[in-house]
């Protein structure tokens, strides 16, 4: 390719970059506060408390980023959305991001308009039964009724499960997660599906939790993580590396109750995550106080992980991949310089 050639080039990436570039984040800018799509009630991930005030994981992570942009974690409202229109939310610019147990996938990245950010969760599919039932694993499940969602990944996923291991079930389809655990819960069908995590937060709120066995397989990979139209890479990077930060904060041991100690330390990496050395923020049109606010009002993602999902929480999930890669784990923050 010849110099006009390439300069031609260059000139058509930078203009397509700056038609495609900050429009997402300028309006919420503008607006004063983020949009965040969340569950229809989901325990552990988004749900209201006694007053009101939505909790969980995924809620905590839109919590960070409104943090991150205004100083202020409050400056976010919660659209409870459910599983069949939460990419129309998305795409149609209803949410600015989409924070709702959702899967990465190909075709959502490629079809449905989704940018993924980092994975805040590493789950997979498994089934649930009555314990009454007395099956101690999916292989004797052959024949079962199944409670599922329709066009989720947990739908492709058990059917291809099946089929591989010469079995067959009965497919008992409902519109709502509502109706989805009512139904399992009342005896409706012999198993319920979904990410673990998932299955976790419906026995969490079954009136006896202890009846209800989540089957030791895991029969797929669900990479659980937060997501944003394509089309405004400012706004994709920003919500991923708050992310990050969550992770980073984790793998260097700054908390929110410990962080305004981390302003005197002397680790070059540290005092620029945490603004005392001017740039980082600037970069992305931010304060460079913006990872500082987000750990100080949010949390790191231990804090946020042990809050909602760990072992004290009625999920009761242990860290598992969910740990920093200095841990053994599959969380890894990119380097803050």
């Amino acid at each position: 390719m010849n110099r006009t050639a390439l300069s031609l080039s260059a000139a058509l990436l930078a203009t397509s970059a700056t038609a495609h570039a900050g429009e997402r984040l300028d309006a919420i800018k503008e607006r004063g506060n983020l949009i965040c799509g969340v569950s229809q009630p989901s325990a552990g991930w988004a749900s209201p408390d006694d007053s009101g005030r939505m909790v969980g994981m995924d809620a905590d992570v839109c919590r960070a980023m409104a943090a991150a942009l205004f100083g202020d974690a409050e400056k976010v409202e919660f659209l409870p959305l459910n599983f069949q229109v939460r990419f129309q939310a998305l795409q149609s610019g209803e949410i600015d991001v989409l924070s709702r147990q959702t899967t990465n996938t190909y075709s959502r990245e490629i079809s449905l308009g989704a940018n993924f950010g980092p994975t805040i969760f590493y789950d997979g599919q498994g089934l649930m039964v009555n314990a009454d039932l007395g099956v101690t694993s999916t292989l004797e499940l052959d024949g079962a009724s199944i409670c599922i969602l329709p066009g989720t990944t947990s739908e492709k996923n058990v059917s291809d499960y099946f089929r591989a291991n010469n079995m067959s079930f009965e497919p008992v389809v409902f519109e709502s997660g509502d109706e989805w655990r009512s139904a399992f819960f009342s005896g409706r069908c012999d198993v319920a599906t979904s990410d673990r995590s998932d299955l976790a937060s419906a026995r969490a709120v079954a009136n006896d939790p202890s009846q209800f066995v989540i089957l030791p397989e895991t029969i797929s990979k669900e990479p659980l993580g937060p997501s944003v139209p394509q089309g405004d890479d400012d706004w994709w990077g920003i919500m991923s590396w708050v992310v990050y930060a969550l992770f980073f904060a984790e793998e260097r041991g700054i908390t929110s109750q410990n962080v305004d100690e981390f302003l005197e330390s002397e680790d070059p990496e540290i005092q620029r995550f945490l603004g005392v050395t001017e740039g980082l923020g600037s970069m992305a049109g931010l304060d460079d106080k913006w990872a500082y606010n987000a750990i100080k009002q949010v949390g790191n993602y231990e804090e946020l992980f042990e809050r909602h999902l760990g072992p004290d929480t009625p999920l009761g999930l242990s860290r598992g991949l969910n740990k920093p890669w200095t841990e053994g784990g599959l969380l890894y923050a990119p380097p803050f310089r």
